[in-house]
């Protein structure tokens, strides 16, 4: 199991809600990334394809939180990225980011401002809810810091519960499922404490801002009940 990038202990997490699973970059809990969701007529049946185990999908915890001691407090301590950065996987390649600049920049009261690379047709996550998603975590210049397509899994984490960094947290919530959105996250939304750098993972400065790439991929439970 991989930890999601952002976990408070020693990522993008801070201090874990109660019963939460503490979360580091190397310890989160974390899905492995498959993006089709095959659902059968019983709703108990509810199986991912592509050899992707999802025992307790409900009860998984990733480890991408920011909100709280790691990423909102701590340093960053997960292991460098593997790849060398041409060949780091991408939600948003060379031709989205061109398209990318005719799309209509979206601007939230909190500083957040988003571009939807593609809207969704599924539900948005509900407050409390837990969501499955690709997340690539970029400074401004483009270098990848985090990226669950790199480890190949999924990113769990329950949203509006200071699980992840502010900017993450309230991005996520307007999307729907089966959409991608590039976020442009201020400093005061994103790591008061900054992330170290590592080997193949460049710093991020103390209340600087980040660019991050989701694609929500779904929301363990819902979609099976609403079948």
């Amino acid at each position: 199991m991989a930890v999601l990038p952002y976990s408070i202990p020693r990522t993008l997490v801070g201090t874990p809600p109660p019963g939460a699973i503490p979360l580091s970059f190397s310890g989160s809990r974390v899905i492995r990334c498959c993006s089709t969701v095959e659902l059968s007529s019983s709703r108990r049946d509810f199986n991912r394809t592509r050899t992707c185990a999802l025992a307790n999908r409900r009860n998984v915890i990733g480890v991408i939180l920011l909100g709280g001691s790691s990423l909102v407090t701590g340093g960053f301590e997960a292991g460098g990225a593997g790849l060398p950065p041409e060949d780091k996987p991408k939600l948003c390649d060379e031709s989205c980011v061109k398209e990318l600049e005719n799309v209509p920049m979206v601007s939230t009261e909190s500083g957040l401002q988003y571009k939807d690379i593609k809207v969704g047709g599924g539900p948005s996550p509900p407050v409390g809810f837990q969501v499955a998603a690709n997340v690539v975590a970029m400074v401004p210049s483009g270098q990848i810091f985090d990226s669950s397509l790199e480890k190949g899994q999924l990113y769990i984490f329950r949203v509006g519960s200071g699980q992840v960094i502010k900017g993450l947290d309230e991005g996520i919530l307007t999307m729907k499922v089966g959409g991608k959105r590039r976020l442009y996250i201020p400093g005061q939304l994103a790591f008061p404490k900054g992330l170290t750098s590592a080997p193949g993972r460049p710093r991020v400065a103390p209340n600087s801002p980040v660019v991050f790439d989701v694609s929500l991929e779904y929301i363990p439970g819902l979609e099976a009940d609403e079948e």
